[in-house]
């Protein structure tokens, strides 16, 4: 143990000796934190829409009102015709082109069915299927209200009318931050432990002291053990800057527990660690450690579950995602943040954690070579 506190005295001397790391650790998630989820807002809203109303009736005119009131959709113009419209699109200045035909309202009170055209602008793939699946929403609730006439009553022979109530669970409100900030605050907790413990032992190799230190009689797991703590030190400070960024900006406030929490963040730091480590021990020069952590991390960030959905991929990379740390992290910590999970309903991906952090570890202490 006397060995293991000359490393860690070592370490944390260097850590606070440059200032410039120093602020990477501890500034740059925090910043980042604050602006990310800002920006990283899947939510559609404004979506422009060009309307070509060839009908010109009291039910087509209430259409076009409640499409413009719903809150997602502007109304940009009024074409007399569908080419006259599509021409927005193409100057992209619309995204949606809203198609109301001649009898209109005649066909709806006589037949009780009339068919519109909605045609959306796919470039943007996400905005596109959000705002026409909002806009169907919209006109779907607009055909439910004139269904009925105005005592209240189904119309005779148009069927029977269904009101369906649902609530959002853990996210009454369906804000998106709610989902994404957790995630981020995982992602940018990755950022630093990942690349930084990439960088530790490589920089010792060109700075040269790393042959002081093998002619040592240090032991490798005392060497590992040494550079791992203090950066791990330093990840729980910034997993706690980021839970005060959470409350302070976002709002957000834990509804687990704050103990199961810093238990799997101080599991998943020694595992992330642990990575950076074994790659510092097998590259030479701070560029080639720099490179291979970002292909893994990227890696770790695609496949996480914050952009895509796990359950949305295919099996071959839902397997490659069950086995970056990263994803059952995310899982974990939206989980326990929004859910307010117990232990256990998230224990198998603690002992996922627990696996990758033995495995790792003990993979850098193996391949680390004490040589002269």
């Amino acid at each position: 143990m006397r060995m293991l506190r000359f490393i860690l005295k070592k370490e944390f001397r260097q850590i606070f000796r440059d200032k410039t790391i120093l602020a990477m650790m501890l500034v740059m998630p925090t910043v980042q934190l604050i602006i990310l989820p800002l920006a990283m807002n899947f939510d559609v809203k404004n979506v422009n829409v060009a309307v070509v109303d060839n009908d010109h009736s009291s039910w087509s005119q209430q259409l076009i009102n409640k499409i413009g009131a719903s809150g997602y959709f502007r109304i940009v113009a009024a074409a007399p015709s569908f080419r006259e419209a599509l021409e927005y699109i193409e100057r992209e200045q619309a995204d949606v082109v809203l198609e109301i035909p001649p009898g209109f309202e005649r066909n709806l009170v006589r037949e009780g069915e009339q068919h519109i055209g909605v045609s959306v602008d796919a470039i943007n793939g996400t905005k596109a299927a959000l705002g026409g699946s909002y806009l169907l929403t919209v006109i779907a609730d607009f055909n439910q209200h004139i269904r009925l006439n105005e005592r209240g009553k189904p119309v005779p022979g148009k069927g029977v009318n269904i009101g369906i109530t649902y609530s959002n669970w853990y996210n009454p409100l369906a804000e998106y931050r709610f989902y994404v900030v957790p995630a981020v605050m995982v992602l940018l907790l990755t950022l630093i432990a990942g690349f930084l413990s990439a960088l530790n032992i490589v920089r010792e190799k060109e700075m040269g002291t790393i042959e002081q230190i093998n002619v040592t009689p240090i032991k490798k797991w005392q060497f590992i053990l040494g550079k791992l703590i203090p950066f791990w030190v330093v990840g729980m400070v910034v997993f706690t800057l980021a839970l005060t960024v959470e409350r302070v900006v976002y709002g957000i406030w834990p509804v687990g527990s704050f103990a199961l929490l810093y238990l799997f963040a101080a599991v998943y730091l020694v595992a992330l660690l642990g990575f950076g480590l074994l790659v510092s021990t097998y590259t030479d020069s701070q560029l080639q450690a720099m490179f291979v952590a970002f292909f893994f991390v990227m890696i770790f960030m695609l496949m996480s579950g914050l952009f895509t959905a796990v359950d949305s991929m295919p099996g071959w990379a839902q397997d490659i995602a069950a086995l970056t740390p990263v994803t059952h992290f995310v899982k974990v910590v939206r989980m326990i943040v929004l859910k307010g999970s117990t232990f256990a309903d998230v224990q198998k991906e603690f002992l996922y954690l627990v696996a990758f952090a033995v495995v790792l570890n003990s993979w850098a202490i193996w391949n680390y070579r004490k040589t002269s």
